[in-house]
C-alpha cells in the first residue's frame, strides 16, 4: 500500500496505491507456480487505486481483502485476469451503501510491463465502477467505458482512481457520453467474447408424458457445470480463453471420438448468465463472432457461433456438437435475430424463473433457472 499524490493537472487525486503480491513467481524455483517459458507465475499482479480522504492519515484495509479475493479466484480457478476484463461483483466493493459495486481491468497507468528473471509481469489496475457502467462495458467494451471515464472530471482522472463516495453514474455527469456509446455497440458490436456462469447444463431436448419440455434435465443425459463460491458470485469476463475480437477460435486437433452431435439441445442457465444472452446474440454473433459461457473452476464452455468464425466444427447440418468439454451451437443471422427478439424478455424485472424458451423447428431449448433452486443445490464447494 503505497500513498500517491496523484497528478492535479491530468486531474487525478490523492489517492492510496495498493498492489499484489504473488501471483507472478517470487522464488522461480516452481514451489509455487508451474514453471512457464514466457510468464512469470501468472504473468500478472494487481494493482487497486483508492481515493484518499482528506480525514485519512492510514490506508484502509478492504481494497488488500477484496484483492486478496481476485488473486485466491486466480489461484483455484487457473484463469488470468487481463485489461479489457470485467467482473459483475454485486455488492458494494467496501461492503457500505455505495453505488460502486463492480469493476473493470486496465494496464496501470504508471506500472509497466516488466521483464524479470523469470518472466513478464504486467500489472492490472481493478477500476471500481457502477452498475450502468459495466453494463455499458459489456454492451459495447470496456476500453470504451474507461475512455469515457478518464476525461469525466470527479471520476478519478487519467489515472482511473475509485471514489467509493462517487453519487453520480457517468450518464449523468455527461449526457453526451450515452450517444457516444450507443454508437459504439451500432459499429462495432460487444467487445465481450465471453463470461463465466455460475450454473450450466446441456443435453438433448426431454419432453414429458404431455409433450411438454423438461425444463430441468436428468442429471444422467447432461452435461453439468455449477460453482457455489458465493450466493453471487463474481462473473469474470473470460477473454483469455477466446481471442478478444472473435473471429476465430483456437480449437485442438478433433479427434473422431470425441465428438458428440446432437440432434437436439437444450441449454440450462443461471439468470445473470441468460440476461446476456440478447447481447451475445446481437453484440457478437450478428457481427460475425462468437459468445462463450464459462463455467468458474470448471473446464466445461458452450460457445454461441456465427457462421463466418473460423475453426468451427459446427455446420448447417449439425449446428450442435459437443468435442470433449466444449459445446458450440452453430447460429445463423436470421436465427440469432429470431432468438435475440425472444429472448429480450430476459431483462425483465418482472419475468418469473424458472422459464423454458423453445424453437421447434431449430430443435433448440434454452431454459433459464432461478437463483433459489440453484442456491438450493449442494454441490461439494471447491472453495
Amino acid at each position: 500500500m503505497y500513498a500517491n499524490p496523484g497528478n492535479l493537472d491530468l486531474h487525478v487525486p490523492p489517492h492510496w496505491h495498493y498492489v499484489s503480491f504473488g501471483l507472478s513467481d517470487l522464488h522461480g524455483d516452481g514451489r509455487v507456480h508451474q514453471m512457464n517459458d514466457n510468464r512469470c507465475g501468472f504473468g500478472f499482479e494487481m494493482t487497486f487505486r483508492l481515493k484518499r480522504e482528506e480525514e485519512e492519515t492510514a490506508p484502509p484495509t478492504w481494497p488488500a481483502k477484496l484483492l486478496q479475493t481476485l488473486a485466491r479466484y486466480v489461484f483455484q480457478s487457473g484463469n488470468t485476469l487481463c485489461a479489457g476484463d470485467y467482473a459483475s461483483w454485486h455488492y458494494a466493493l467496501d461492503n457500505s451503501e455505495s453505488m460502486i459495486r463492480h469493476m473493470l481491468m486496465v494496464e496501470d497507468p504508471q506500472l509497466s510491463a516488466t521483464q524479470t528473471p523469470f518472466g513478464v509481469v504486467n500489472f492490472v489496475q481493478i477500476v471500481g465502477v457502477c452498475a450502468e457502467e459495466v453494463k455499458a462495458a459489456q454492451q459495447w467494451s470496456v476500453p470504451g467505458v474507461l475512455n469515457i471515464l478518464k476525461r469525466l472530471r470527479g471520476v478519478g482522472g487519467e489515472w482511473l482512481v475509485t471514489d467509493m463516495r462517487r453519487s453520480k453514474i457517468m450518464q449523468e455527469l455527461d449526457p453526451q457520453c450515452q450517444s457516444e456509446i450507443e454508437h459504439g455497440i451500432h459499429m462495432e458490436g460487444s467487445n465481450l467474447s465471453g463470461v463465466s456462469t455460475r450454473y450450466m447444463k446441456t443435453g438433448p431436448i426431454v419432453f414429458n408424458d404431455s409433450g411438454e419440455i423438461l425444463c430441468r434435465l436428468n442429471g444422467d443425459d447432461t452435461t453439468s457445470m455449477y460453482n457455489q463460491q458465493s450466493k453471487n458470485p463474481p462473473s469474470f469476463d473470460q477473454r483469455n480463453v477466446l481471442q478478444q475480437q472473435g473471429s476465430s477460435l483456437d480449437i485442438p486437433p478433433l479427434q473422431q471420438n470425441n465428438l458428440s452431435i446432437f440432434d437436439s439441445l437444450h441449454l440450462c442457465l443461471d439468470a445473470e448468465a441468460g440476461s446476456l444472452l440478447s447481447l451475445a446474440l446481437r453484440g457478437r454473433v450478428l457481427h460475425g463472432r462468437h459468445f462463450t459461457f464459462n463455467a468458474i473452476l470448471d473446464d466445461q464452455v458452450v460457445t454461441l457461433v456465427a457462421p463466418s468464425v473460423a475453426g468451427i466444427f459446427v455446420e448447417p447440418n449439425t449446428p450442435y456438437v459437443r468435442h470433449g468439454p466444449w459445446t458450440q451451437i452453430f447460429i445463423p443471422s436470421e436465427f440469432a435475430t429470431e432468438m435475440a427478439a425472444t429472448l429480450d424478455v430476459l431483462t425483465s424485472p418482472e419475468l418469473i424463473l424458472p422459464k423454458t424458451f423453445h424453437w421447434d423447428k431449430r430443435k433448440l431449448a434454452i431454459t433459464i433457472e432461478c437463483d433459489q433452486y440453484i442456491d438450493n443445490m449442494k454441490p461439494s464447494s471447491p472453495l
